[in-house]
């Protein structure tokens, strides 16, 4: 039996489902958010997505009917059958404070939080 490897993931992901739009130039597809981490989101693959890897794109993801929303500049990381993994490169001030509270909601230790904040600096 081989050795495991070690998780090379610093940050943790969320579940949360919740719907999102997917923007890439002038086009937009709706979308389900799978998963989410201080550094990127796992959304289900649109119907019609034809976006290649590593593209600039941008997710909108809808909070408490849509009055509220998390918005990332991305980039498409990984492309699989049913699923789509975005990397996040910005994200504007009230949209991080969003991510913060729900990621702090979900791992429920200030520590880890903490750890993870120095991690997205480094």
């Amino acid at each position: 039996m081989q050795p495991r490897t070690p998780e090379k993931r610093r940050f943790h992901r969320i579940r949360f489902d919740a719907p999102c739009e997917l923007h890439w130039q002038d086009q937009v597809w709706s979308s389900e958010v799978l998963d989410i981490s201080l550094r990127g989101v796992l959304v289900r693959r649109p119907e019609g997505w034809n976006v290649p890897s590593r593209q600039p794109c941008e997710v909108v993801i809808h909070l408490d009917s849509r009055s509220a929303a998390i918005v990332m500049a991305v980039e498409l990381r990984h492309i699989e059958d049913h699923r789509l993994g975005f990397q996040s490169e910005y994200i504007d001030l009230d949209s991080a404070a969003h991510l913060k509270r729900l990621v702090e909601l979900n791992l429920g230790d200030p520590v880890l939080l903490e750890r993870e904040f120095r991690h997205l600096i480094d």
